[in-house]
């Protein structure tokens, strides 16, 4: 899935370069756009854009880097539904955050920081070498890379990359891989709310203090 992935992010790629700038316009995440003309399809085609060559290449090699790691562990298409569901969600959360936003957002970044997220998770102890001499653990990684994120997406508001974006996909990566996310996981919450709602609509009588008319129960 990881090949087929950056094999669709390429091809994507060179129909952009091809088809000029107008195609961003369709399929790049514009939030006024997905809100006022119900592109809805945007968050997640942004998915496969990039800005341009250098940034299609990092993306792609952080995915092939963590990424096969992670399709051996969960499988084809459990990671295919956790790559769209991060990028999807971090699409959501700029739409969220600047819903009259007329610049397009492109690129795989917000599921790239959603698989980023996973690894650090899963293998907090692995060491990676940045600039292929510094060995680092992976949770360090992770956490800095969280920082930057937050912190400029917080100061950065006009810039052009979509910091927010990556932020998104590592919060809605760390809720998925909780179960926050999933419909069990919602269900169960729904149950044990009305569970509770149920139970604060009864009390127990003392028995020392309870008549003969009186039951156990009151509601």
């Amino acid at each position: 899935m990881v090949k087929y992935l950056a094999v669709g992010c390429g091809l994507a790629f060179i129909l952009q370069w091809a088809a000029g700038p107008d195609l961003l316009w369709i399929f790049g995440l514009t939030p006024i756009a997905v809100l006022s003309k119900l592109y809805i399809w945007q968050l997640g085609t942004y998915l496969f854009l990039h800005a341009d060559f250098w940034h299609l290449f990092w993306n792609m090699f952080t995915l092939w880097m963590f990424g096969r790691e992670l399709e051996r562990y969960w499988g084809s298409r459990p990671f295919l539904r956790f790559f769209l569901i991060t990028g999807i969600g971090a699409g959501l959360l700029s739409v969220v955050v600047d819903p009259m936003g007329t610049i397009p957002t492109i690129g795989a970044s917000g599921s790239i920081y959603g698989i980023l997220t996973a690894y650090g998770m899963m293998f907090p102890e692995r060491r990676v070498y940045l600039y292929f001499l510094l060995p680092v653990k992976v949770k360090y990684v992770v956490a800095v890379l969280g920082l930057i994120a937050f912190i400029s997406a917080l100061d950065s508001p006009g810039s052009t990359i979509a910091h927010v974006a990556h932020l998104g996909g590592m919060i809605v990566a760390f809720l998925y891989l909780k179960r926050w996310l999933s419909l069990g996981a919602v269900r169960q919450a729904y149950h044990r709310w009305k569970l509770k709602r149920m139970r604060s609509r009864f009390r127990v009588l003392d028995e020392k203090r309870r008549n003969r008319k009186d039951d156990y129960w009151i509601q």
